[in-house]
């Protein structure tokens, strides 16, 4: 458990986003919708207060670079992105440059790199993430499935992260689109326990 936040997350958690995001102000809105999603489950969860802006601050940060040009992100991040598709590079990158900035919280930082993909070493906090992103309300697509997948939030985490997968998985598959293997990754672990 972490005491402190590093004040970008703080700032994040109070609903500001740092001065090198690059959103449009709808992506914004989606961006606020997952913080309060986040901040909602984490107290359902009875997580401490420290927590809960945790939580709030990944909504809020997750896309702070998804407005961004894809392959300007690319060349900012020093691992290894090659077989990440351009439009999830936002992820890495954000993570990347708040560790940049000091933040050294990694559950955190994996959770907002990889909120797109999932991945095998996400805790509760990333896979909520995930879900969250996928199932806030202004989504216009699935209403009903995403209705039905929220209400089993935050405590059937792994079960609804595990249909988020599914669905990701098959559209990548019906696109013939590679399975990134962060991905199949997190789906194996999720399958076997």
């Amino acid at each position: 458990m972490v005491d402190t936040l590093h004040p970008i997350l703080e700032r994040a958690a109070a609903g500001s986003l740092p001065e090198w995001a690059v959103v449009t102000p709808t992506r914004k809105l989606h961006t606020e919708r997952v913080s309060k999603l986040m901040a909602k489950w984490a107290r359902r969860l009875d997580l401490s207060d420290t927590d809960v802006k945790r939580w709030a601050a990944a909504g809020l940060l997750h896309d702070a670079l998804r407005d961004a040009d894809p392959e300007l992100l690319r060349g900012t991040i020093p691992d290894d992105t090659s077989d990440i598709h351009p439009s999830l590079l936002h992820g890495p990158a954000a993570a990347h440059r708040l560790r940049q900035e000091g933040v050294e919280d990694e559950p955190l930082l994996l959770a907002i790199a990889y909120h797109t993909l999932g991945h095998p070493e996400m805790d509760r906090l990333g896979m909520t993430l995930c879900a969250a992103d996928f199932l806030e309300p202004g989504r216009s697509s699935l209403r009903k499935l995403r209705k039905k997948l929220r209400k089993r939030m935050p405590r059937k985490y792994k079960n609804v992260v595990r249909r988020i997968l599914k669905l990701r998985i098959r559209s990548n598959l019906s696109a013939n689109r590679v399975l990134p293997s962060q991905t199949t990754d997190l789906w194996n672990r999720l399958s076997h326990g």
